[in-house]
């Protein structure tokens, strides 16, 4: 049985970190490769970085950040936003990356989940996936892209397996309706894509507390847990995330919890 990943997340905007709440309202949050060091301290199993506003102002991703990271992170890392080639994911790569999630860039150019894959490995290929509710969607929910500012009318759940068709290694699964709010992920969207998919799915978008995160693996499935605010406001830290998973009988990676 697999452990449980808590990955930590750090949106980045014009170098900082930042936090809002439908990815708006953005208050800094401190400096990413300061953050991104002490959460590889403090037990997280990996970090996630997204440029939020790289694809919508049309930049490049975030290089810099990234190889300052790695020389002094030993935990995995995974960088989203302004991805649009094969050349940024190997950029990437070598950057420090150990994993590229694509969205907006995937979505309108679909063939891009395959060149990866078929180059670099699934392993690094991770599709990042923002839905919001929509009844008029099959599966209830549609697919948005340029940080959730722009519908694209195509149903989440179609996407999810084209995805892996197309050879993503797993999903980035963020409920936009919940992203920044800390009521909870949202259990029927992130249920609906793991039971149809046979890749690892991360559940992002509305964690509040630890027991927001038991709930999103034992009632629908995830494979890892992602969260924000509460890291970097200090509301719950990794360590007391774990513990409590730990003492609902999810499998979590290397944690003491006898102090």
């Amino acid at each position: 049985m697999l452990s449980t990943r808590v990955i930590a997340c750090l949106d980045v905007h014009n170098g900082r970190t930042v936090k809002g709440i439908n990815f708006i309202n953005l208050k800094d949050a401190g400096d990413p490769v300061e953050q991104a060091k002490q959460y590889s301290t403090m037990g997280a199993d990996e970090i996630c970085f997204l440029d939020i506003s790289a694809t919508h102002e049309k930049r490049r991703a975030m290089f810099n950040v990234i190889s300052k990271t790695a020389e002094s992170c030993f935990v995995p890392l995974t960088v989203g936003g302004g991805v649009n080639n094969i050349s940024d994911f190997r950029d990437l790569l070598n950057s420090g990356a150990d994993k590229v999630s694509i969205n907006s860039s995937a979505v309108y150019n679909p063939k891009l989940i395959k060149q990866s894959s078929d180059k670099f490995g699934n392993q690094c290929v991770v599709l990042a996936i923002d839905a919001i509710e929509n009844i008029n969607m099959p599966s209830g929910y549609e697919i948005t892209t340029h940080g959730g500012r722009k519908k694209t009318n195509l149903d989440a759940l179609k996407w999810a397996k084209q995805g892996e068709k197309y050879g993503a290694g797993e999903i980035l699964l963020t409920s936009m309706t919940s992203d920044g709010t800390k009521r909870g992920y949202n259990l029927k969207l992130t249920k609906l894509i793991a039971e149809n998919v046979s890749v690892p799915v991360i559940a992002s978008g509305g964690a509040g507390s630890p027991k927001d995160m038991v709930e999103v693996v034992l009632k629908a499935g995830a494979s890892a847990v992602l969260a924000a605010s509460i890291f970097h406001y200090g509301i719950h830290t990794i360590h007391s995330v774990k513990k409590h998973m730990f003492e609902n009988g999810i499998l979590v990676r290397d944690c003491d919890y006898n102090e």
